[in-house]
């Protein structure tokens, strides 16, 4: 059998090619919809929600934190498409025990592009991917070159309430952030935890809330507007920040509109 090489740089041997898959990532499950071998996907988690239509008709096999062993066993799976972050050491580990399991690991747009290149290489779809990665280069591009106005705001984007959390440096959303000339006012890693005396002692003058993993509602504007009275604050659509398979083909039309929200507010002061 080939032998492909995972983002942890794992040599995974894998049957050319894959007709049973188990995804148990919600974005790279629509990436494998999207370069047509859904057919070939039969098992997946409760979070994978794209395509909606097609995504009904397969066997769930549990979270992305808490995998049904029997089930993927039973389905007989040929690849396992994973995620460093998003699944669990414990599950994996013991997954490859019994099957190829191959791991992305993503922190920026480029990784996210070479995760697309790599498993359209595994699943034989290698020329969709590359007209897929080159039409999501174009349109970063024509992202950066847009010059803002009104550049390097602090902000803080926050992923879950109670405790506060919010996406830290070295995170993929940090690399959407300063896509759009934001600076992540958090100097900390991955996901910090704060409080409110935190948050008021950085400061931010912008305040995203992700509809994802938390589902923050209008109702959580008050809220912060509370703690940061003169912040731009500001529900924003977590697919569109954080998932980095197919769906990215919507996030750049997305994150313009944003930044013109943003100058709007903030012309008012000046």
């Amino acid at each position: 059998m080939p032998i492909y090489t995972d983002q942890l740089h794992r040599k995974i041997e894998i049957k050319e090619f894959p007709k049973r898959i188990i995804s148990l990532v919600p974005s790279q499950t629509e990436l494998l919809f999207d370069l047509g071998i859904g057919q070939n996907i039969v098992g997946i988690t409760k979070y994978c929600i794209h395509p909606k239509e097609k995504v009904k008709k397969i066997a769930k096999i549990g979270g992305t934190k808490n995998f049904d062993f029997d089930k993927i066993i039973n389905l007989k799976p040929d690849l396992i498409i994973a995620n460093k972050e998003e699944n669990y050491k414990e599950g994996i580990d013991k997954l490859e025990q019994q099957f190829p399991v191959w791991v992305s690991d993503i922190n920026d747009i480029n990784s996210s592009f070479e995760m697309i290149l790599k498993i359209g290489k595994i699943i034989g779809k290698q020329t969709k991917s590359k007209e897929l990665v080159n039409t999501l280069t174009t349109d970063f591009e024509e992202l950066k070159n847009i010059i803002s106005v009104f550049k390097n705001y602090k902000t803080l984007y926050f992923i879950w309430k109670e405790p506060f959390m919010i996406a830290g440096k070295g995170t993929f959303i940090d690399d959407i952030l300063q896509r759009i000339s934001l600076e992540n006012a958090t100097i900390q890693n991955r996901y910090p935890v704060l409080n409110e005396e935190e948050i008021k002692k950085i400061n931010p003058q912008i305040i995203l809330l992700s509809s994802e993993p938390y589902p923050f509602k209008e109702k959580h504007i008050q809220e912060f507007s509370q703690i940061l009275p003169s912040a731009f604050i500001k529900i924003v659509d977590g697919e569109l920040f954080s998932w980095y398979g197919s769906r990215l083909r919507y996030s750049v039309s997305y994150l313009k509109e944003l930044q013109k929200d943003i100058e709007l507010y903030f012309k008012k002061f000046n």
